[in-house]
């Protein structure tokens, strides 16, 4: 892992990006956004990411199947899942998928950086500045 860790957003609402984007990197980590998850797969730099961060419903291939076709593909990426539509069955196969962070939107910064420090420890800079 490198000193900064690096999170992957994959969100195909441009201002969810540019928010978790910004709040990433305020908190210390790198972050590289893109608008879907074909996108990502394409990307060189996926194999720099330390952990995803999806949107579980987009156009293409969900936030779910992203993370299943990095594991077969042998690049099981810590996830985490963010939905603006929570329901128990997704819940349930996002868990039985092994993904180890579910966030409903809206959520407050901190559940994100809560779910990171559980998956990656926490970045050098410590906490985020309140303004």
């Amino acid at each position: 892992m490198a000193d900064r860790p690096i999170v992957a957003i994959v969100d195909d609402d441009k201002s969810i990006r540019h928010a978790i984007s910004d709040l990433l990197k305020a908190a210390g980590f790198q972050a590289l956004a893109f608008q879907d998850a074909e996108s990502f797969l394409a990307s060189p730099d996926r194999a720099l990411v330390d952990c995803l961060v999806a949107d579980m419903r987009m156009p293409g291939m969900s936030g779910l199947k992203l993370h299943e076709a990095l594991a077969a593909a042998g690049q099981a990426i810590p996830t985490i899942i963010m939905t603006a539509h929570p329901e128990e069955t997704t819940q349930v196969r996002v868990s039985a998928a092994g993904i180890q962070g579910y966030l409903v939107k809206p959520f407050v910064p901190d559940e994100l950086l809560d779910c990171l420090a559980a998956l990656l420890g926490k970045p050098g800079s410590g906490p985020i500045p309140k303004s």
